[in-house]
C-alpha cells in the first residue's frame, strides 16, 4: 500500500512542527525517521495515522484520505507508545482482543503467536501478569506482536528498540524485515538508533526541525555513515 502526503503542517501553540509539502512512500518500501528530539517524527507518524488534526495538507493511504475513510484501518498495525495498550488486560486477552478486531481465528492467533515466541519466551504469555505489571520493555515487545499479528499491509512503528535488550532488539529487526520481504507490507518506523535503522530500512529520511531536509537510499547500510556525519555536526 502506497502512502502519500501533500501540504501536511502541524502547529503547536504557534510553532510549526512539522511541515512536509511533498511525500511519496511506495508499496512496500521500508522507511526509517530520524532525527534530534522534537524534530517531528512522532507528529508524523500521529498524523499518518488520524491520531491528530492537520492544521493543513492531508495524508492518504491506498488512494484515500486517512481522516476521511476508515478503510486503511482494516489493513494497518501500529505502535507509537504504551497508550496503545490496555492495562487491566493480560496479554492473552490483548492479543485475543486484536483478533477478534480483524477477524482473526482462534488457531490462527495461535498459530502467528508461535512466530513470535523468540521475542515472547516465558515472560509473556501464562504469567496471568495485567499488561500494565510488566516491565516498559516487555510492554514494547507485546506492542510491537500487537501491531504485527494482523499481517498488516501498511506497519508504523515508533522508536520499536526502546527499553528492549539487545538480542530481542536483533529479533525485532529481523521481524520487521522479514514482514516486509515475505509480505510486501510498507514500513515507517522511527528510531534513535541508526544502525538499526540502516539495517532494516530501504530509505531514511532525516528530520529537522519539521522538515524533511535529506532523503536518502540505503542499500546494504550505505546511509549509516551520511546520517552519522549529519548527527556529528547537529
Amino acid at each position: 500500500m502506497n502512502i502519500q502526503i501533500k501540504g501536511l503542517t502541524k502547529v503547536y501553540k504557534n510553532k510549526t512542527v512539522l511541515d512536509i509539502p511533498d511525500l511519496s512512500i511506495n508499496s512496500g518500501e521500508l522507511i526509517g525517521l530520524v532525527g534530534n528530539n522534537g524534530a517531528g517524527k512522532t507528529t508524523m507518524l500521529r498524523l499518518v495515522l488520524d491520531l491528530i488534526r492537520a492544521n493543513s495538507g492531508y495524508v492518504m493511504s491506498n488512494g484515500q484520505k486517512v481522516n476521511e475513510n476508515f478503510e486503511w484501518k482494516n489493513y494497518t498495525g501500529s505502535f507509537i507508545d504504551g497508550r496503545f495498550l490496555i492495562d487491566f488486560y493480560t496479554p492473552e486477552e490483548y492479543f485475543s482482543f486484536i483478533a477478534n478486531l480483524y477477524n482473526i481465528s482462534n488457531d490462527m492467533l495461535k498459530f502467528r503467536l508461535k512466530q513470535y515466541s523468540q521475542l515472547i519466551h516465558d515472560e509473556i504469555l501464562g504469567t496471568k501478569k495485567y499488561i500494565k505489571d510488566f516491565s516498559e520493555g516487555n510492554r514494547q515487545k507485546i506492542g510491537i506482536i500487537g501491531a504485527m499479528i494482523i499481517n498488516p499491509k501498511v506497519l508504523i512503528l515508533d522508536e520499536p528498540f526502546n527499553y528492549i535488550d539487545p538480542s530481542s532488539q536483533i529479533i525485532i529487526a529481523n521481524m520487521i524485515k522479514l514482514m516486509n520481504q515475505k509480505l510486501g507490507t510498507t514500513v515507517i518506523l522511527s528510531s534513535h538508533n541508526l544502525n538499526y535503522i540502516t539495517d532494516v530500512a530501504t530509505r531514511v529520511l532525516i528530520l529537522e526541525k519539521g522538515w524533511i531536509i535529506e532523503d536518502i537510499l540505503n542499500k546494504d547500510g550505505s546511509a549509516l555513515c551520511e546520517l552519522n556525519d549529519y548527527f556529528k555536526n547537529n
